[in-house]
């Protein structure tokens, strides 16, 4: 793996965003206002009102009404002047937009009065070019500004490495009644009032910068403004999204924490420089630590994702690995997981022995005398039958592989009754096969698969002291507790709806019973659908519940 430079982590300055939001005939709207043109990435992008905080804003808290300053600081997490960003925010959205949250000497809202529609909009010049301050504008009309009316919504902070970088408070706010949006034809050049679902998929594509487009998708799920600042409004944690910068498909742009790939990118790249890829690409090496490297087969699929990962594990003084899971029988991946370990393979470990994770064992044990280890499963159907495993492993084994390169076998029955986890202890990392699968669950598969053995499996892996997941399919998992709990907490609620199936139809067939349990999940999905339908109800007969 190339040596790359470490980026320069320039410092953030403070910025805030207000999203201006109304009803319309069919739901939600949003205003957005398009940058005029520069000469840089933010040209021509359609945006939210928004800008820097001026140190100026800070003259204009006497005039906010509705959000105490100690409140301001513990919504935003800082210890002090979060004030500063409602004001920021009540500043741009009115040098940008035309829209003034304030109210007037009497605490009523802004109503349209000829005089003053007349005064306030010759204040946006000076204000935008900084020769007047807001508190000028409050204190010589007489206003307050009504910053209660601006809730907050989002964090963001621009990727270390960029050369302008911003720390942003996302605010949403209903557009002030009476009040007509008119951007100000310098920095913004047209406005549109869109539904988000509208804005993200028009014929002709706006361009929208990651937080906007990531901030209309969330906006998109509610079918009212109530709905949406109810929500805001309610008791949540608003987390710091800091995106990465990786390389693929789309080219080089940021990645959000809603992305799979975000978790390894910041790992494998922490200086944002782009090298890392958001794509898995079957056949490219892919260095995840100094004792870890990732090969991907070629058999992407609904069932096995973008391809079944192969580990090479080791990188000691002695330069020798491990291969986990070498995947389907195919040549060319053998031949990509021989080119990309940088020494000799000395063992070969499988999870288990389903059809797309140990059939190329023999072919690579051919290929370098390496012992495989393993362990029968205790039922033929859907298994591997080549698989001999030259040492059978029960779990608990301890393999040192090289100086500071330990692996341990832990073995989690339930989506296989011979799957195996395997730990390595020094990186806190553990290689899950099919046991935890990112972005989809396992189908659990009687008889070899059982459901009870499955949950038993996940709640005693919730005890071991882990940093990561580096799963069969998909890209490397931080948090490897809050992925088990969320798995333990998915399969307990597809229990409940199978009891409560069960307690309303009394008596019926697999195919009423899988509609019914399983309606949120695509038809073409049903088949496998059906298989931990039956390993649930196996469970709840076992146990004297069904």
């Amino acid at each position: 793996m190339a040596e790359h430079d470490t980026a320069v982590e320039r410092p953030t300055r403070a910025a805030a965003t207000v999203v201006v939001v109304r009803d319309g005939p069919v739901g939600i709207e949003v205003l957005l206002l398009r940058r005029a043109e520069r000469g840089d990435h933010n040209s021509g992008a359609w945006v939210f009102p928004g800008g820097l905080v001026d140190a100026a804003d800070r003259a204009a808290l006497p005039f906010c009404r509705g959000v105490e300053a100690a409140d301001a600081d513990a919504r935003l997490g800082v210890t002090a002047h979060a004030l500063d960003y409602w004001v920021a925010a009540v500043r741009e959205c009115f040098e940008e937009a035309g829209l003034l949250f304030a109210r007037d000497r009497e605490g009523r809202a802004l109503a349209p009065d000829a005089a003053r529609d007349a005064r306030l909009p010759s204040w946006r010049g000076p204000l935008q070019r900084g020769e007047q301050a807001l508190a000028a504008l409050c204190h010589e009309e007489g206003l307050t500004l009504a910053v209660d009316e601006l809730v907050y919504f989002s964090h963001w902070v621009t990727p270390v490495g960029r050369p302008k970088r911003f720390d942003t408070r996302f605010f949403i706010a209903r557009a002030p009644q009476g009040q007509t949006a008119a951007h100000d034809d310098g920095e913004l050049v047209e406005q549109l009032w869109l539904s988000p679902t509208a804005a993200l998929t028009r014929t002709e594509p706006l361009k929208l910068l990651t937080p906007t487009q990531k901030t209309l998708e969330a906006i998109a799920r509610f079918d009212s403004v109530d709905a949406l600042l109810a929500w805001a409004r309610a008791p949540r944690e608003v987390p710091l999204i800091q995106p990465q910068i990786g390389t693929g498909r789309d080219g080089t742009r940021p990645v959000t924490p809603d992305e799979p790939a975000f978790a390894e990118l910041r790992r494998i790249d922490p200086g944002c420089l782009g090298f890392a890829s958001y794509d898995i690409n079957p056949g490219v090496a892919v260095r995840l630590s100094a004792h870890v490297i990732r090969v991907t087969a070629h058999n992407g699929s609904v069932m096995t994702g973008p391809g079944t990962n192969c580990y090479l594990v080791g990188g000691g003084p002695r330069n020798e690995w491990a291969a986990i899971d070498p995947g389907p029988a195919e040549p060319q991946h053998v031949e990509a997981i021989l080119a990309a370990a940088p020494g000799p393979i000395r063992w070969i470990f499988a999870t288990h022995t389903h059809l797309d994770h140990s059939p190329a064992c023999a072919l690579l044990h051919s290929r370098t005398g390496a012992t495989v280890h393993g362990r029968i499963a205790d039922h033929p159907e859907w298994q591997d039958a080549s698989f001999a495993p030259g040492r059978r492993l029960a779990g608990g084994e301890r393999f040192e592989l090289d100086a500071g390169v330990t692996l341990t076998a832990i073995h989690t029955p339930g989506h296989a009754s011979n799957h195996l986890c395997y730990r390595l202890d020094e990186e806190k990392t553990l290689f899950t096969g099919d046991h935890v699968m990112q972005l989809s669950t396992v189908v659990i598969n009687p008889p070899d698969g059982d459901m009870a053995a499955y949950l038993a499996s996940l709640r005693a892996l919730c005890d071991e002291d882990l940093e990561w997941l580096a799963p069969g399919h998909g890209f490397l998992m931080a948090r490897p507790r809050a992925a088990f709990e969320k798995i333990i907490a998915h399969r307990l609620q597809r229990e409940a709806k199978v009891l409560a199936a069960i307690r309303e139809l009394a008596s019926t067939d697999e195919a009423v019973l899988l509609s019914r349990v399983y309606d949120d999940v695509p038809e073409r999905m049903h088949p496998m659908a059906l298989r931990s339908l039956r390993a649930h109800l196996g469970k709840l007969r076992s146990e004297g519940r069904a």
